[in-house]
C-alpha cells in the first residue's frame, strides 16, 4: 500500500501540466500583445476558441471514444466554464491586453488567489493551513509591488478602464476555478472542453461583430497559418484542458497560488522581447511571488491529495 503523503500518479501529473501551463501561459503575453495589432481582440478571442475547439474535436477523433456529446449531470461545468472562463475571462483580458502594457497585463489577470480565498473556505470548506496562508500573504504582497498603484496613470481613462477588465477576469476566473473543483464529473476534461469552447464561442461572435463589426479578412499566408497553430493548439486548446484537469486534481488555492508565476514569467518576458521597464518595486514584487509558491510547493509535497481520475 502506498503510503498516504506519496504523491499520487494523477497529483504528480498535475504538478506537470502546470508546469507546462506556466511556461505557456507567461511567454503568452507579450506575444499576444504584438498580435492585437494586427487583429482586433474580441475578433482574437473568437479565432483562439474556434481554433482550440476544432484542435481538441480532431483529438477526439483518435480516442477509443470518439466524439461524445455531455452527459446531463456534465452540463452546468459545461455552460459555466463555457460561458465564464472561455468567454468571460478570455474577452476581458483580451480587452484589457489591447490597452494596459503586457507586464501589468499579466499581473492584474493573476489577482485570482485574491478572489480564490473566499470561495475555497466557505463553498468547498478548504482550510488553507498555516503553510499556505502564508504563501497567500507574501504572493499578495507580490502583486501589490508588482502593480505598483502610487506609479499608475489614474488620468489614463483607457487604461483605467483596461485595468478594470483584467480584475473582472480574475474575479471570474476564481469562480471557474472554485466551481470546478466543487463538481462532479461524468466526463473528463479532454472530452468536454471542445463543447465548452463551442458554447463560449456563441456569445463572442456576437459581441465581435457588433462591436468590432465584420471578421477581419486575414487571408492565407505563412503568417496566419502560424497564427493558427499558435493560438488553436498552443495557448487554447491545450491550456484550457490542462487547467480544468489541474484544478480537479489540486486544491484551490495551491492551483491558484501557483499559476502566480504566469505573471512573473509575463513580466520578465514583456522586458526582454518588448522593453517593458524593469525597477525596483517590480523586482521585489517578483521575489515574494516566487517565494510564495515555493512555500506553497512544499505543502503540497507534505499533503497529496486523495487519488482522482484526471482523464
Amino acid at each position: 500500500m502506498k503510503a498516504s503523503g506519496a504523491p499520487t500518479v494523477e497529483h504528480r501529473r498535475a504538478i506537470a501540466l502546470i508546469g507546462l501551463l506556466v511556461l505557456i501561459w507567461g511567454f503568452n503575453w507579450p506575444i499576444n500583445k504584438v498580435i492585437l495589432t494586427y487583429i482586433s481582440p474580441l475578433w482574437f478571442a473568437c479565432l483562439r476558441l474556434v481554433l482550440g475547439a476544432i484542435s481538441l474535436f480532431l483529438v477526439q477523433t483518435f480516442q477509443a471514444d470518439g466524439i461524445k456529446l455531455p452527459a446531463r449531470r456534465d452540463l452546468p461545468v459545461v455552460f459555466s466554464i463555457g460561458l465564464v472562463q472561455m468567454a468571460a475571462v478570455l474577452a476581458l483580458m483580451t480587452l484589457g491586453l489591447a490597452d494596459v502594457p503586457a507586464g501589468r497585463s499579466a499581473i492584474l489577470s493573476y489577482t485570482t488567489p485574491l478572489w480564490v480565498v473566499p470561495g475555497s473556505v466557505l463553498i468547498l470548506g478548504e482550510r488553507p493551513g498555516l503553510g499556505r496562508s502564508m504563501a497567500l500573504l507574501l504572493g499578495l504582497a507580490g502583486v501589490v509591488f508588482l502593480f505598483n498603484p502610487v506609479g499608475f496613470d489614474w488620468g489614463n481613462r483607457k487604461e483605467v478602464i483596461g485595468n478594470g477588465y483584467l480584475l473582472a477576469a480574475a474575479m471570474l476566473w476564481a469562480a471557474s476555478i472554485i466551481h470546478v473543483r466543487a463538481h462532479r464529473w461524468i466526463g473528463t476534461p479532454l472530452a468536454l472542453a471542445p463543447w465548452q469552447m463551442l458554447v463560449g464561442v456563441i456569445p463572442l461572435l456576437a459581441l465581435a461583430r457588433s462591436f468590432e463589426g465584420p471578421p477581419p479578412h486575414l487571408g492565407f499566408s505563412v503568417g496566419t497559418t502560424l497564427l493558427a497553430l499558435y493560438s488553436g493548439p498552443l495557448i487554447t486548446a491545450f491550456p484550457f484542458w490542462a487547467v480544468i484537469t489541474v484544478a480537479r486534481a489540486l486544491p484551490a488555492l495551491t492551483t491558484s497560488l501557483t499559476l502566480l508565476l504566469v505573471p512573473v514569467l509575463g513580466l520578465v518576458s514583456s522586458a526582454l522581447l518588448l522593453s517593458e521597464p524593469m525597477n525596483a518595486t517590480l523586482i521585489i514584487g517578483l521575489s515574494l511571488i516566487v517565494s510564495a509558491v515555493a512555500a506553497v510547493s512544499m505543502a503540497e509535497t507534505k499533503q497529496a491529495p486523495p487519488s482522482k481520475d484526471v482523464g
